[in-house]
């Protein structure tokens, strides 16, 4: 009897183990096919434009870069991601009418997706706001020479908005003008945002008649300082009172990340382990954008300056950048609140943030 049971299962586990097989299977080819699908839809047909997808030697490693565009012809940009760490290529669907207007660049940074998986941990003693800095100047200086312009458009968000504006800082000559959304300052920002969170758990808990944690949360509001004992109890309400995740946005890209062309399982998996290298060593109370402040770079700038800011951002708040923008110098510079616009503009409202990049910037573009 024994002997029998154990046949029995061990034939029923094999009958298992092909099923799951046969799904994974079926998972995978599906998968293909949309991609296959979603490849016909992104291509660019055009004869003068461009698609290249490549590895390129940046600041001593091997950094990936994706160009895309219409027209040769047409201004260059360059997108210099959040996070840190938070690569746009798997996400960037809905920038498909920004290729009509502009050659756009993506850049996975050191300890980002392609570039992190082709580097590794080893990349550690490197992920340094000045090292980062250098290499984007680096891969600007390249793309001059590669698509022969004299210079381009930068636009930086969140955390690439905190790079970017020390690369129009150091090298002003190779850029026609910087663009920042989701703009950050420094600790400024980050005590902004906190402010505004310690609100919006008082206003859930005043909703839920949850008196634990008005009288825990009334304290801090009063002196909203960002210290890892109010964080604690903020997280701790957050999680009770089921504050919404500030990272939860709507794509408008009609192509699932899953479903990107010429992006792999294992990218995916670089993309979200990547997201978290760079984490570990560029933010927090100890990181680059916690301990710099962008006003220590100084106040004038010799090229346009243009900040896209949502009014709606709980991430990082357009207050301080509007201040700081304010105190600035720049041979042309304007600031525009996108009304109801979070902190994911670019990819929750990729029309309307088009809209204003041909309105305002492209005229000062270089082609």
């Amino acid at each position: 009897m024994p002997r029998r049971a154990a046949r029995l299962i061990g034939v029923s586990l094999l009958g298992l183990s092909g099923i799951l097989v046969v799904l994974a299977a079926a998972g995978l080819g599906f998968r293909a096919y949309r991609q296959h699908l979603a490849a016909q839809t992104l291509a660019i047909r055009s004869p003068a434009g461009v698609q290249e997808g490549e590895f390129i030697e940046i600041g001593g490693i091997k950094q990936w870069i994706q160009i895309r565009g219409e027209d040769r012809d047409n201004p260059v940009l360059l997108f210099v991601h959040g996070g840190p760490g938070g690569s746009t290529l798997p996400i960037s669907s809905g920038w498909r009418p920004w290729e009509e207007h502009f050659t756009v660049v993506q850049w996975d940074q050191r300890g980002t997706g392609r570039t992190f998986g082709a580097a590794g941990d080893a990349l550690a003693p490197t992920m340094t706001l000045e090292r980062m800095t250098q290499d984007g100047i680096e891969l600007a200086e390249y793309l001059r020479a590669h698509l022969h312009k004299d210079k381009i458009v930068l636009v930086g968000h969140s955390w690439g908005s905190f790079l970017g504006i020390r690369m129009a800082k150091q090298r002003p000559d190779l850029f026609s003008a910087y663009v920042g959304t989701g703009q950050v300052v420094g600790r400024a920002t980050f005590e902004k945002a906190f402010e505004l969170t310690i609100a919006r758990l008082q206003r859930l808990a005043a909703a839920a008649t949850n008196k634990e944690a008005l009288a825990e949360l009334a304290p801090i509001a009063s002196q909203p300082v960002l210290t890892p004992e109010n964080r604690l109890i903020a997280d701790k309400w957050s999680n009770v009172l089921g504050l919404p995740l500030a990272d939860d946005f709507q794509l408008a890209g009609p192509i699932p990340p899953l479903f990107m062309p010429d992006v792999s399982l294992l990218d995916l998996y670089n993309w979200r382990k990547g997201a978290a290298f760079s984490a570990k060593y560029l933010t927090g109370r100890n990181g680059p954008m916690f301990q710099s402040d962008t006003a220590s770079l100084g106040f004038e700038f010799s090229i346009p300056m243009f900040f896209i800011e949502g009014d709606a951002d709980a991430v990082t708040p357009g207050g301080p950048a509007e201040q700081f923008f304010n105190l600035i110098t720049a041979p042309h510079k304007e600031f525009v609140w996108v009304r109801g616009g979070d902190h994911f503009i670019p990819f929750d409202r990729p029309d309307q943030f088009l809209a204003e990049l041909v309105a305002r910037i492209r005229p000062f573009a270089s082609h």
